[in-house]
């Protein structure tokens, strides 16, 4: 366990208000990060049927090439602490933007099936990278008063790269005459839609030059001046830099570079943190929520909604989303991070029960009832209300805090993979679901939504105002 209890104590958990919008501004751009994952996660949503029809392919086949990316995203999440810890925070967060960027292109300029998934799976590296890099830096290089608010900008470029991508296919699929697979510029609707994501992947890669690299990798590799003067730019010049330097070299003395050997250890493989970050991890993607993001434009018009009105209902939940992110981040570190997940797992529960109830309605006319209808969509909002305001927020923050420093990167990164391949199998599994029983499918979400209020009650602990290095 690591001890900062002999360390000299700086007043870590303090920031000056002339600094604080430096903070903020640096925070915000590795925060970019979040946007390309929430923009790369989403954009897909707008190709499905397309990619479907021009490939000829079933459902099985349609939910691996959509999935695909996933795997991408498993394997940058397990290999990004190593590497951050080895070449730094901000030269992860550029070869992060230059993957974006080339996953972009190739995406837009698809051969054939095979390497559309090929550059899926590179676009998937890339967003598992941004995933733990983003929320560990921010968490290193802020105020403990703030870090809560500061963290949550991962996942409000999350949410706020969703909304975008949702109202981008929106107006390109009616540039396109309603059609997907309309022609948009010379290419086919689908194409624009996966390629425009070239714009934020550059000014990713630009920001990144903007900002200072953490302190603490800093100090990890001898350059304490350049430390002292990041954690001046951060906590002001009334802090007392030489204090701060030495507590946070006392607490990294104690500790050595993370590696998966480090997070073995208790009666299940894992030491016990690991299971409770691994245990978030699953159960933020087993509520389904990333079937409201990835296929929700092809759930609506499964039960008659047309795919104007369909595109436009992707993109109304994507602004409840950002509401609810928005309410997390100003109650985060004022009520904390364990009773917003409490609150948010409740309004899940109700929110997928009620998707259950309306989905297990026979069509008529190929639509459902009016009644069962409003409800679904109504249902859909409040789940994906709920879900923003505590468990989009919350689980970053507690990965970015819970792990004690000498395993913090390494079970980041683990705790980040599981949450990639959770994604996958719900990803993957949900066209075969819906096509057997759609009523039965979220009830299975309610059930993990419901199975979460126990696992957060007994072994999630508190990290609200508390110093990284007092973890342990």
């Amino acid at each position: 366990m690591t001890s900062t209890a002999q360390a000299p104590k700086s007043g870590a958990g303090t920031a000056h208000p002339e600094h604080l919008g430096h903070v903020i501004f640096i925070a915000a751009a590795a925060a970019m990060g979040g946007f390309l994952f929430g923009y790369d996660s989403a954009v897909i949503n707008g190709a499905v049927e397309a990619i479907r029809g021009r490939y000829d392919i079933g459902s099985a086949a349609l939910a691996q090439v959509i999935a695909i990316a996933l795997i991408g995203c498993a394997i940058g999440a397990a290999t990004a602490g190593r590497t951050a810890d080895r070449i730094g925070r901000i030269r992860c967060m550029q070869i992060s933007a230059v993957l974006f960027t080339v996953s972009a292109v190739g995406s837009a300029l698809p051969f054939a099936l095979w390497d559309l998934a090929l550059w899926r799976i590179i676009g998937g590296f890339a967003i598992g990278m941004a995933s733990v890099i983003g929320p560990a830096y921010i968490a290193e290089v802020s105020p403990a008063a703030y870090r809560g608010r500061l963290g949550s900008f991962q996942q409000a470029a999350i949410v706020i790269g969703i909304a975008i991508s949702q109202l981008v296919n929106w107006g390109i699929l009616n540039a396109a005459g309603g059609d997907q697979r309309g022609k948009v510029m010379g290419l086919e609707a689908w194409q624009v839609m996966l390629g425009v994501m070239v714009v934020p992947a550059v000014l990713y890669g630009l920001l990144s030059f903007a900002i200072p690299e953490s302190p603490r990798f800093l100090i990890s590799v001898g350059r304490h001046d350049r430390a002292r003067e990041v954690l001046k730019e951060v906590e002001g010049d009334r802090a007392d830099l030489n204090a701060r330097v030495t507590e946070i070299e006392h607490a990294m003395k104690s500790e050595h570079k993370s590696s998966f050997k480090d997070l073995l250890g208790g009666g299940f493989f894992f030491k016990p943190i690991v299971w409770v970050g691994i245990g978030l991890s699953v159960f933020q993607q087993f509520v389904g929520i990333n079937v409201a993001f990835y296929y929700s434009s092809t759930l609506w018009q499964s039960v008659g909604v047309d795919p104007s009105q369909s595109f436009f209902y992707s993109f109304t939940t994507s602004i409840i989303n950002i509401i609810g992110t928005v309410i997390a981040m100003i109650f985060v570190d004022r009520v904390g991070r364990k009773p917003l997940a409490l609150i948010g797992s409740v309004g899940m529960v109700i929110g997928l029960g009620l998707e259950a109830w309306a989905f297990s309605y026979d069509l008529v006319d190929g639509k459902l009832p009016a009644t069962q209808g409003w409800v679904a969509l109504i249902a859909a909002h409040v789940f994906v209300l709920f879900f923003a305001l505590s468990w989009g927020v919350v689980v970053w923050v507690f990965l970015g805090e819970m792990f004690p420093n000498r395993i913090r990167a390494a079970a980041l990164g683990v705790a980040a993979s599981a949450q990639w391949i959770a994604n996958w199998a719900i990803t993957a599994s949900f066209p075969s679901l819906a096509d057997w029983n759609l009523s039965a499918t979220y009830v299975i979400y309610t059930v993990f939504a419901a199975l979460s209020i126990p696992f957060v009650l007994k072994y999630v602990k508190e990290t609200k105002g508390k110093a990284l290095e007092e973890m342990g």
